[in-house]
């Protein structure tokens, strides 16, 4: 008789504990809802930090050329009219680079791109003496709302203040 009663207060406590397994419906829904507004907070953060990326690529290889231009104004005695003359490897995913010789002293640097949510960025660098000088601009808008870039014609300013700002 005891043993009956053991196998019966197992198979009693077997049914409840089948009946407990799972999630109900409305805890699914409350941890969907919790997921999804976490994703469109996280999601616009997330898309401008890879516009910020992008963006380093072009102010990275603006440096790259500038130093390439320096070492080629010390061999050359005059700065490089393009891209091709300089021994800077600079391959652009997301931006086009277009060099040019203002004078013997003074070389530009324009990075456009077609992407939507990217910046423009331009550059001018010369050689005074001893002294090499570079300032890079940023445009303050993408280039889906307009945001062309002039290259800077004085240093520590940008072509246009209102539209530009100098970052480096």
């Amino acid at each position: 008789m005891k043993s009956e009663f053991k196998a019966k207060f197992l198979q009693n406590l077997v049914r409840k504990n089948k009946g407990n397994e799972g999630f109900t419906l409305i805890e699914l829904l409350v941890v969907i809802i919790i997921v999804g507004v976490l994703a469109a907070i996280a999601l616009p953060s997330f898309l401008n930090q890879i516009g910020k990326a992008r963006g380093s690529e072009a102010k990275s290889s603006i440096g790259t050329i500038n130093r390439s231009q320096q070492a080629y104004r010390l061999e050359n005695n005059t700065m490089a009219a393009s891209l091709g003359l300089l021994d800077a490897k600079v391959t652009g995913k997301f931006y086009g680079y277009t060099v040019a010789a203002v004078d013997a002293n003074t070389g530009t640097v324009v990075a456009t791109t077609t992407e939507a949510d990217l910046k423009a960025y331009a550059s001018r660098a010369a050689q005074s003496g001893d002294n090499f000088q570079q300032t890079i601009c940023e445009s303050n808008d993408t280039v889906a709302s307009g945001g062309a870039i002039a290259v800077p014609t004085a240093f520590n300013t940008c072509a246009v203040p209102t539209s530009q700002k100098v970052i480096d």
